[in-house]
Protein backbone atom coordinates (compact mmCIF):
# COMPACT_ATOMS: atom_id res chain seq x y z
CA UNK A 1 0.00 0.00 0.00
CA UNK A 2 1.55 3.36 -1.01
CA UNK A 3 1.22 5.81 1.62
CA UNK A 4 3.43 9.10 3.01
CA UNK A 5 3.62 12.02 1.17
CA UNK A 6 2.72 10.66 -2.79
CA UNK A 7 -0.87 9.81 -1.27
CA UNK A 8 -0.73 13.14 1.25
CA UNK A 9 -0.32 14.95 -2.40
CA UNK A 10 -3.37 11.91 -4.19
CA UNK A 11 -5.56 13.84 -1.83
CA UNK A 12 -4.43 16.98 -1.26
CA UNK A 13 -2.04 19.80 -2.13
CA UNK A 14 0.85 18.59 -3.84
CA UNK A 15 4.64 19.20 -3.40
CA UNK A 16 7.50 17.69 -4.69
CA UNK A 17 9.03 14.44 -2.12
CA UNK A 18 12.35 12.71 -2.73
CA UNK A 19 10.76 9.20 -1.84
CA UNK A 20 8.10 6.59 -2.27
CA UNK A 21 6.33 5.06 1.31
CA UNK A 22 5.39 2.19 1.42
CA UNK A 23 3.43 -0.57 3.64
CA UNK A 24 4.19 -4.25 2.79
CA UNK A 25 3.13 -8.11 4.59
CA UNK A 26 6.39 -9.67 3.82
CA UNK A 27 6.30 -13.08 4.79
CA UNK A 28 10.04 -14.15 5.11
CA UNK A 29 10.03 -16.69 2.65
CA UNK A 30 9.57 -13.77 -0.12
CA UNK A 31 12.76 -12.24 0.84
CA UNK A 32 15.00 -14.25 -2.00
CA UNK A 33 12.18 -12.92 -4.81
CA UNK A 34 12.24 -9.33 -3.73
CA UNK A 35 16.06 -9.21 -3.61
CA UNK A 36 15.28 -10.23 -7.31
CA UNK A 37 12.85 -8.47 -8.24
CA UNK A 38 14.50 -5.79 -7.68
CA UNK A 39 18.44 -7.15 -8.88
CA UNK A 40 18.31 -4.78 -11.83
CA UNK A 41 18.05 -1.48 -11.35
CA UNK A 42 17.83 -1.22 -7.53
CA UNK A 43 20.44 -1.28 -4.72
CA UNK A 44 18.39 -3.43 -1.84
CA UNK A 45 20.15 -4.96 0.82
CA UNK A 46 18.77 -8.43 2.52
CA UNK A 47 20.64 -7.67 6.06
CA UNK A 48 18.68 -4.47 6.28
CA UNK A 49 15.58 -6.36 5.16
CA UNK A 50 16.09 -9.29 7.71
CA UNK A 51 16.49 -6.25 10.50
CA UNK A 52 13.34 -4.96 9.60
CA UNK A 53 11.97 -8.14 10.92
CA UNK A 54 13.33 -7.50 14.53
CA UNK A 55 12.05 -4.55 15.10
CA UNK A 56 13.11 -1.88 12.99
CA UNK A 57 10.32 -2.31 10.33
CA UNK A 58 11.74 -0.45 7.57
CA UNK A 59 13.93 -1.33 4.64
CA UNK A 60 14.76 0.71 1.72
CA UNK A 61 15.63 0.15 -1.97
CA UNK A 62 17.36 3.10 -3.87
CA UNK A 63 17.17 3.18 -8.05
CA UNK A 64 20.67 2.96 -9.34
CA UNK A 65 18.96 5.30 -12.61
CA UNK A 66 17.66 8.17 -10.34
CA UNK A 67 18.69 7.63 -6.77
CA UNK A 68 15.15 7.10 -5.78
CA UNK A 69 14.62 5.88 -2.68
CA UNK A 70 11.21 3.27 -2.01
CA UNK A 71 10.84 2.82 1.70
CA UNK A 72 9.52 -0.11 2.31
CA UNK A 73 7.79 -0.64 6.01
CA UNK A 74 6.81 -3.79 7.34
CA UNK A 75 3.01 -3.94 8.10
CA UNK A 76 3.40 -3.83 12.33
CA UNK A 77 1.45 -5.37 14.56
CA UNK A 78 -0.12 -2.36 16.07
CA UNK A 79 -4.26 -1.77 16.40
CA UNK A 80 -4.11 1.60 14.00
CA UNK A 81 -1.43 0.23 11.08
CA UNK A 82 -4.10 -3.14 10.47
CA UNK A 83 -6.92 -0.81 10.16
CA UNK A 84 -5.23 1.47 8.17
CA UNK A 85 -3.82 -1.00 6.01
CA UNK A 86 -7.16 -3.55 5.95
CA UNK A 87 -9.33 0.15 4.82
CA UNK A 88 -6.71 0.80 1.83
CA UNK A 89 -8.41 1.91 -1.69
CA UNK A 90 -7.42 0.50 -4.85
CA UNK A 91 -7.00 3.44 -7.31
CA UNK A 92 -5.72 4.16 -10.95
CA UNK A 93 -1.82 5.88 -10.98
CA UNK A 94 -0.87 7.30 -14.22
CA UNK A 95 -2.76 4.31 -15.38
CA UNK A 96 -1.53 1.49 -13.13
CA UNK A 97 -3.49 -0.38 -10.16
CA UNK A 98 -2.25 1.08 -6.82
CA UNK A 99 -3.16 0.65 -3.51
CA UNK A 100 -3.09 3.65 -1.89
CA UNK A 101 -3.98 4.62 2.03
CA UNK A 102 -7.41 6.47 3.20
CA UNK A 103 -7.21 10.51 3.05
CA UNK A 104 -8.27 10.15 6.84
CA UNK A 105 -5.70 7.21 7.55
CA UNK A 106 -2.63 9.79 5.75
CA UNK A 107 -3.49 12.44 7.90
CA UNK A 108 -3.71 10.07 11.17
CA UNK A 109 0.16 8.64 9.86
CA UNK A 110 1.07 11.69 9.58
CA UNK A 111 0.18 13.32 12.47
CA UNK A 112 1.37 10.12 14.18
CA UNK A 113 4.94 11.13 12.83
CA UNK A 114 4.71 14.49 13.52
CA UNK A 115 4.52 13.24 17.11
CA UNK A 116 7.88 11.30 16.76
CA UNK A 117 9.61 13.93 14.95
CA UNK A 118 7.88 17.42 14.83
CA UNK A 119 7.81 18.64 11.09
CA UNK A 120 6.30 22.10 9.33
CA UNK A 121 6.18 19.32 6.12
CA UNK A 122 4.47 16.45 7.62
CA UNK A 123 1.91 18.99 9.49
CA UNK A 124 1.60 20.71 5.71
CA UNK A 125 0.47 17.38 4.16
CA UNK A 126 -2.13 17.18 6.47
CA UNK A 127 -3.52 20.46 6.21
CA UNK A 128 -3.20 20.51 2.33
CA UNK A 129 -5.12 17.15 3.00
CA UNK A 130 -7.72 18.18 4.94
CA UNK A 131 -8.34 21.93 2.97
CA UNK A 132 -8.64 19.33 -0.18
CA UNK A 133 -10.82 17.04 1.37
CA UNK A 134 -13.09 19.36 3.49
CA UNK A 135 -16.54 17.73 3.90
CA UNK A 136 -15.65 14.58 2.41
CA UNK A 137 -13.51 13.26 5.72
CA UNK A 138 -15.17 10.97 8.30
CA UNK A 139 -14.43 13.53 11.39
CA UNK A 140 -15.69 10.67 12.98
CA UNK A 141 -13.19 8.05 12.01
CA UNK A 142 -10.60 10.69 12.81
CA UNK A 143 -11.41 11.98 15.80
CA UNK A 144 -11.85 8.17 17.44
CA UNK A 145 -8.50 7.46 16.42
CA UNK A 146 -6.94 10.55 17.16
CA UNK A 147 -8.15 10.46 20.73
CA UNK A 148 -6.49 6.32 21.03
CA UNK A 149 -3.37 7.80 19.17
CA UNK A 150 -3.35 10.63 21.55
CA UNK A 151 -3.28 13.50 18.51
CA UNK A 152 -6.77 14.66 19.70
CA UNK A 153 -5.27 18.40 19.74
CA UNK A 154 -3.12 17.94 16.85
CA UNK A 155 -6.48 16.86 15.11
CA UNK A 156 -9.03 19.74 16.41
CA UNK A 157 -5.95 22.15 15.20
CA UNK A 158 -6.51 20.87 11.84
CA UNK A 159 -10.14 20.68 11.64
CA UNK A 160 -10.44 24.34 12.94
CA UNK A 161 -8.82 25.58 10.61
CA UNK A 162 -5.90 26.52 13.67
CA UNK A 163 -3.16 24.36 11.15
CA UNK A 164 -3.72 25.46 7.75
CA UNK A 165 -1.87 24.25 4.36
CA UNK A 166 1.54 26.75 3.75
CA UNK A 167 0.80 29.48 1.22
CA UNK A 168 3.31 29.17 -1.97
Amino acid sequence: MLTGSMVSNYWGIPRTTHDLDFVIQLPDRFIKPLLEAFSKDFVLDEDAIRQAFRGTYLFNAIDTRSALKVDFWLLQPKPFERVMFDRKLQVSLFGEQAWICTAEDVVLHKLYWNSVSPSDRQMGDCAGVCAVQAGRLDSDYLRRWAQEMGLATALDNLLSGKTRPKNT
